[in-house]
């Protein structure tokens, strides 16, 4: 079985504290695209973590976890993180952890060309979180990156690193006019925490299609949602990379297999990280309620989420674009916080009631039509059947997954691994 757990909206819908509830069933979990540009928090019984370029399923010991060819790895993020799991008790070795020879590596230039362009661009930025995402994806494509493989052969990466500092000063030196590449700093960065994740590099395509011969269970996890795509998102203010499910074999290393069945993560209100449209956005006393019932603030970044109702138009795109089988329902505790419930249910453009999600310039003039359902208003984290629930949050979910035509199955009623219903 090859399963993708993708996110639905913006991203932040809780993917990370799905994947690590359902690995449970899968012998091999993969990261596919993306790199340290956002979190996935997980909490159970080993304590609280905040993942952004591991898998998720890193926190069970019995899984196998692979970073794709897709992702864009900063290194020292990377050995960073390895560490802090460790010093926390989580076994890491070239066992459970498998990184494709064939990712890009996220380079301090990249990181730097990040920041350089955010701030020439001021109150028009993206709302990028500066780690160099957008910048090392270019590069990619411009065939001017620096993969994994390439820390094997230190005779050539000396070669990358000077041909690649004199064609990036022309940007970085002769173009913002910030002091030139330092190639030996460059190089030694490379060598100390390239060092560190040799032992991991792997064929990842022969890895998995064996995994799949034996019968294995896969388990792909995405990173941001449907919405930050860089195809079908809300461009400009996109991530750089493919979010959708239909990428997680491409990402992975294994593009002539297919996914069999999509788990789309949303949750039972909105929120949003950095600029761009966001037709459902609460402001004042109501979204500061919903911020702080919800601890609103990026696993990343730690910036303030915008927070809204729930969006049934966005959502109901994200599903189609997904391919969503069923849906994980997150955070459903946190609407106890309202009397009445505010829902998202069209929008209206130029005085026009529009029912399917738009991009471009019509997104930037979309107007929310909300709708009030009854709240609950009470302590749900206990539940853990459906019937267990208030009838006012079972309402709340049927009227959902009526209005996105994908079926609920999971609801997840509190930060805990166990804290969840299975609704079907």
């Amino acid at each position: 079985m090859l399963t993708a757990i993708v996110g639905i909206n913006w991203g932040d819908e809780g993917k990370g504290r799905m994947v690590d509830l359902l690995s449970a069933d899968y012998q091999v979990i993969i990261r596919y695209q993306g790199g340290n540009n956002a979190g996935h928090t997980v909490i159970n019984e080993k304590g609280k973590f905040i993942l952004n370029l591991l898998p998720s399923g890193i926190l069970r010991d019995n899984t196998v976890n692979v970073m794709g060819n897709g992702m864009v790895i900063d290194i020292e993020h990377l050995t960073n993180e390895i560490k802090m799991l460790q010093d926390k008790g989580i076994n890491i070795n070239p066992e459970n952890l498998k990184i494709s020879d064939k990712a890009v590596i996220c380079l301090p230039y990249h990181k730097q060309l990040d920041i350089l362009e955010e701030d020439r661009l001021k109150d028009a930025k993206f709302g990028s979180t500066r780690r160099g995402i957008g910048p090392v994806y270019g590069d990619k494509y411009l065939k001017k990156a620096i993969r994994i493989h390439d820390l094997q052969d230190k005779a050539l990466l000396r070669q990358k690193v000077e041909s690649l500092s004199e064609w990036k000063d022309l940007l970085v030196h002769k173009g913002y006019g910030a002091a030139p590449i330092d190639r030996e700093q460059f190089y030694q960065w490379l060598c100390h925490y390239g060092d560190v994740i040799l032992p991991y590099i792997c064929n990842t395509t022969i890895y998995l299609q064996q995994a799949i011969d034996k019968g294995g269970n896969l388990l792909f996890e995405a990173q941001l949602g449907a919405l930050r795509d860089i195809d079908f998102g809300i461009y400009p203010y996109t991530t750089s990379s493919s979010t959708i499910a239909a990428y997680a074999p491409i990402g992975s290393g294994i593009p002539f297999k297919k996914i069999d069945y999509v788990v789309g993560i949303i949750k039972a209100y909105s929120s949003c990280v950095g600029e761009g449209p966001f037709t459902s956005e609460l402001f004042g006393e109501q979204g500061e309620l919903l911020r702080k019932a919800g601890a609103e603030y990026g696993a990343a970044t730690g910036r303030p989420r915008r927070v809204g109702g729930i969006d049934l138009v966005a959502s109901r795109y994200g599903c189609l674009m997904q391919g969503a089988d069923v849906l994980a329902m997150t955070k459903l505790d946190v609407l106890s916080c309202f009397d009445q419930i505010p829902v998202c249910t069209a929008y209206e453009i130029d005085g026009e009631r529009i029912d399917n999600f738009v991009t471009g310039s019509r997104l930037d003039k979309a107007k929310p039509v909300y709708q009030n359902l009854p709240g609950f208003n009470c302590d749900i984290s206990h539940c853990r059947k459906p019937e267990d629930l208030p009838k006012a949050a079972r309402a709340y979910i049927e009227f959902i997954e009526e209005a996105v035509q994908t079926p609920i199955k999971y609801v997840s009623v509190g930060a805990n691994r166990e804290d969840y219903i299975i609704m079907k």
